[in-house]
């Protein structure tokens, strides 16, 4: 059985940090591009990052300078380091992995930015 699983998230104030990780089981986790989309209520879900197998990286514009994906094959780990957090990365974060038409997805975990 597949599983994604997330943590990490809660609430902090502007500026702050948060690190989010995405835990699988289940598959051969290098293999596979992982991503971190989130969503708001009312609004699509949105891209914020991606880390390929190889470990080359891209990022929305959106928070370009202040997140970084990272991965830990050997922990079958994503994280996604949040810095300068703003009250618009407000959102449930979620991990997804993808591999040869395979995709599965995190339950998400919420992160607010608020004072």
């Amino acid at each position: 059985q597949v599983q994604l699983v997330e943590s990490g998230g809660g609430l902090v104030q502007p500026g702050g940090s948060l690190r989010l990780s995405c835990a699988a089981s289940g598959i051969i986790f290098n293999n596979y591009v992982v991503y971190w989309h989130r969503q708001t209520p009312g609004k699509q879900r949105e891209l914020v990052a991606f880390i390929t197998s190889a470990g080359n990286t891209n990022y929305a514009d959106s928070v370009k300078g202040r997140f970084t994906i990272s991965r830990d094959n050997a922990k079958n780990t994503v994280s996604l380091q949040m810095n300068s957090l703003k009250p618009e990365d407000t959102a449930v974060y979620y991990c997804r992995a993808a591999y040869n038409g395979r995709n599965y997805w995190g339950q998400g975990t919420q992160v607010t930015v608020s004072s």
